[in-house]
Parts: C-alpha cells; structure tokens; sequence
C-alpha cells in the first residue's frame, strides 16, 4: 500500500495539459518542432503546386480543385502550421481548465498505508482467517487496477504531447481536399485525448474520495 501511495502522488503530479513534464523528459521535441514546422509549409506549397498542375488535365477526365479556392486553402494552411503552437496552447488551456478543477476540488485526507491499516483492523474484528485471505486479494486486485489506470492515464499524457508536438505536419494535411481527412482525423484525435485524460483524472479522483472517506469513516462502511 506504501508502494500505491507512492505511484499515487508521483504520477497524478506529472499529468496534466500544461507540457512541461513531457518537454522535461523529452527536451527534443521542442528543439526539433521548428522542423515539423518547415516541413509542413513545404508540403502545403507541394500540393498547392500538385493541385495546380493537375487543373492542365481537366479535359482528361482528371478531377482538381477550384485554384481560386486552393489558393486562398493553402495561405490559411499555412497562417494556421506556422502559428500552430499557439492554437495548440489555446486547446491546451481550454482543456486544462476542467482538469485543474478536478484536480484542486477539495477531498478527504488520502493515505493508503491508513486505508491497508483500517482494513486490516475490521478484517481482523469482523472476520474469520479464510475471509481476511479472499478481502485482501481483492485489494490486492483493487491496486494493480488502480496502478494500470494511472499508467493508462500516463500513455494518454505522452500521446498528447506527441499529437501537440506533430502538429504543424497534421493541420498542413488540410490543405488539399483529398488529405482533409487526416487533418479531420487528426483534430478528432486531438480532442479526444484531451477529454479522456479529464476522464482519467476524473475517475482517478473518485477512487481518493472512496479511499479518503473510508478512512475517516470506517465504521460507515
């Protein structure tokens, strides 16, 4: 129980949507955007170039897009690749702000050492040896889940950061019509992970107030 306690404080204080905890263990994500950055304008002027060309084969049968319309796409793709660490930031901060409120709500006092300790102690009162057996490999059961949820809730943490730090190359993918998709993708992706970590939090939260109100009101239970 010491050990949860431990994976306890030490994980739910590195997640979050701020990236600093990712850009501390993987400082060359930020040294190398500035290159996802050129490598997304290059591509948009590719197809921008691709699509252009391909208007000289209409009477082919080839299809291709308005060059008026791909025009005025590829300059708004471009804005939005070169300022896309902002708007990441943005959607950072948007999600950020349920996930600090569920993080800061106040809740009983935790510590699962005094939760194996009350446990034990009503076990030992109310119980036989067989039963004290079959309850403590439910906890024992209730833990490992907990531990997985937390790295469950870690993966989603580094998935987030790959997703903010590949942005540039992801929204240069919304340039074109036949590549939208992998930019609607993307955002989909985007904001999913974001949701889903607020739902980590969430339900890691709910398993504190169990434990926490446990401990100051054992004989409730």
């Amino acid at each position: 129980m010491y050990g949860l306690d431990l994976f306890n404080s030490s994980v739910l204080g590195a997640l979050g949507c701020d990236m600093s905890v990712f850009l501390r263990y993987f400082p060359a994500a930020a040294t190398m955007y500035d290159i996802f950055v050129a490598l997304a304008i290059g591509l948009i002027l590719l197809i921008w170039v691709w699509n252009l060309f391909r208007n000289y084969w209409l009477g082919a049968g080839i299809e291709a897009e308005d060059p008026v319309k791909l025009s005025i796409r590829s300059v708004i793709f471009i804005l939005l690749a070169y300022f896309a660490d902002s708007i990441t930031a943005l959607v950072l901060d948007i999600g950020g702000t349920p996930y600090q409120w569920i993080m800061t709500s106040s809740l009983p006092s935790l510590d699962f050492a005094s939760f194996e300790s009350v446990l034990l102690v009503i076990i030992g009162v109310c119980a036989n040896g067989a039963v004290t057996l079959i309850v403590l490999i439910l906890i024992i059961i209730l833990a490992w889940n907990y531990i997985k949820l937390l790295f469950e809730a870690a993966e989603r943490y580094v998935l987030l950061g790959v997703l903010v730090y590949t942005a540039p190359v992801a929204i240069a993918m919304g340039a074109s019509q036949s590549t939208s998709n992998i930019f609607k993708s993307w955002c989909r992706m985007l904001g999913g992970q974001v949701f889903l970590l607020i739902m980590n939090a969430w339900c890691l939260r709910l398993f504190i107030s169990m434990v926490g109100s446990f401990i100051a009101n054992p004989l409730s239970i």
